[in-house]
């Protein structure tokens, strides 16, 4: 039996730990929480390899929007209703991709277009775990100070592995010339009229390594697909995250790829 004086002194000092913990070492995605089991049926998780994740959203039963960024390969899978990354759920569909739709003018460097659509090898099945997330009607941009909700698998904290559980943050949009200023981004690169910067004036609310391709939600409408921020830097007030906007040319382009394929 345990000695119950020494599980008392073991108790006390998790407590005790547990507060030295810095407040930020213990947030998720980052500054946000973990959602409810399955309540964002659309988002979908991107198993590129054990190492490396990217996050996505289902916008038809065989169509998944995510990153240009995201590389996959032939074994990544493309998983619909989870929850956890690791644990058996039965309400996960496991998919494979068919064929991928790069945007055509996505450029690595500057960032501009990053956006990819995933044709699945087969259409999902559509229930109150997983769900169509329909595209906004216009590509009209989103003005500055509305508050956006952005989820993901990706680290919780600069350094820390990615998160097992969906995690959520909301997160508010910044003026670009806010974001392009020397106290930001200084115009390296240029956060351009396609892209939007979305985070907290103050820090400590951002996607981060491993959200990459999760839509940025506004007012239950997808606006924009997680891009880049700068290097360890998730979270810091001087490098907010940057989305690809749903512009008008970016979904006039998602509809036509999806119309034109076979």
């Amino acid at each position: 039996m345990r000695n119950p004086c020494a599980f008392l002194a073991s108790s006390l000092s998790v407590v005790v730990f547990l507060l030295l913990i810095p407040e930020d070492a213990c947030v998720k995605i980052i500054g946000g929480h973990q959602v409810i089991p399955h309540s964002r049926p659309y988002m979908v998780l991107l198993n590129i390899s054990k190492a490396n994740i990217c996050a996505g959203a289902l916008i038809a039963e065989d169509w998944v929007l995510t990153a240009a960024h995201c590389k996959l390969n032939k074994m990544s899978q493309v998983v619909l209703g989870a929850h956890s990354k690791t644990n058996k759920e039965p309400e996960k569909q496991i998919m494979f991709v068919k064929k991928e739709f790069p945007y055509p003018c996505f450029d690595p460097d500057t960032h501009e277009g990053d956006l990819k659509l995933l044709q699945l090898h087969k259409k999902a099945i559509i229930n109150k775990n997983v769900a169509i997330i329909r595209l906004p009607k216009t590509g009209a941009d989103v003005k500055p100070g509305t508050i956006c909700r952005v989820a993901g698998w990706g680290r919780i904290h600069n350094r820390s592995p990615p998160s097992d559980t969906l995690q959520e943050v909301n997160v508010t949009i910044i003026d670009r010339k806010i974001c392009n200023d020397e106290k930001h981004y200084n115009f390296n690169p240029v956060i351009g009229q396609n892209m939007l910067c979305a985070g907290s004036r103050k820090g400590g609310k951002d996607s981060c390594d491993g959200d990459s391709g999760s839509p940025l939600v506004c007012g239950g409408v997808p606006r924009g697909i997680t891009a880049f921020g700068l290097p360890e830097q998730c979270g810091v007030p001087q490098a907010p995250g940057v989305y690809t906007l749903l512009s008008k040319k970016h979904l006039n382009w998602i509809i036509k790829t999806m119309k034109g394929a076979v």
